[in-house]
């Protein structure tokens, strides 16, 4: 029989299919730390920078929000602490609240475009942003381009996404 612990080595090992190996066992997400904080498999996997790891967890139920996501305990936090700028990025398009100030390791515009990615997919900040409050970006997909410059464009794009309209 598997146990939540198996989870935990599961996670701290980095591989994938041995993190789904214990959820077919039947172990449950949310495993909770010494202290009784929920979130303990999430933490770790985001502080260990295994990002294929932490797309799994959500995808099982895991929550990338906490009430504060400057709590030292929180999934943004442990990704920070830990140097993970690629955990940070997947965090924040699956719809993470960034707290104001908080340094991730990222530029504006990675912070930028994973925000709207996040609001592109369909992801729900726990904060309560609506749409109305995240900026309108239209997406235009060509099918073929020829002589024009992309970087252009780009810039155009990220330039209006920073400008909140």
């Amino acid at each position: 029989m598997t146990s939540p612990l198996d989870l935990l080595k599961a996670i701290r090992s980095g591989r994938l299919q041995d993190v789904r190996a214990v959820f077919e066992s039947g172990v449950t997400l949310e495993t909770e730390s010494g202290q009784g904080e929920p979130g303990l498999p999430m933490g770790i996997a985001c502080f260990l920078g295994h990002v294929d790891i932490v797309r799994e967890l959500v995808g099982r139920g895991a929550k990338v929000n906490l009430p504060d996501n400057a709590q030292p305990t929180s999934p943004l936090s442990m990704a920070v602490r830990g140097g993970r700028t690629e955990v940070v990025r997947a965090l924040l398009e699956l719809g993470a609240t960034l707290p104001e100030g908080m340094q991730t390791g990222l530029s504006e515009r990675e912070v930028t475009v994973a925000q709207w990615i996040a609001f592109r997919d369909g992801h729900v900040n726990e904060s309560g942003q609506t749409a109305e409050q995240v900026p309108v970006v239209e997406e235009i997909q060509v099918g073929r381009l020829s002589n024009v410059d992309t970087q252009v464009l780009e810039a155009e794009m990220l330039r209006a996404a920073m400008n909140k309209g």
